[in-house]
C-alpha cells in the first residue's frame, strides 16, 4: 500500500517557516529535489518525505554558515 501524497503547499510553508526562507525559494528547491528523486527512484512511497528532508537540511546548513 502506498503512502498518501503530502500537501505540497503545507510542506513548503512548513520548511519556509522553519528555515526563515521565502516560500518561492523553498517551492523551487522542493520541486527540483522531488523531480531528481523521482527520476532515480524504484519505490515512490517515501520520495516526497525524502525530498522535504533534503531541502530542509540544505536550508538549515546554509543558515548555519551565515552565522
Amino acid at each position: 500500500m502506498s503512502q498518501p501524497e503530502p500537501n505540497i503547499d503545507e510542506v513548503v510553508r512548513s520548511i519556509a517557516e522553519e528555515t526563515d526562507t521565502p516560500a518561492d525559494t523553498v517551492s523551487r528547491m522542493y520541486a527540483d529535489t522531488l523531480a531528481d528523486y523521482r527520476h532515480e527512484a524504484r519505490v515512490f512511497d517515501y520520495v516526497p518525505l525524502f525530498a522535504a528532508k533534503k531541502v530542509r537540511n540544505e536550508l538549515r546548513h546554509k543558515s548555519h554558515r551565515k552565522h
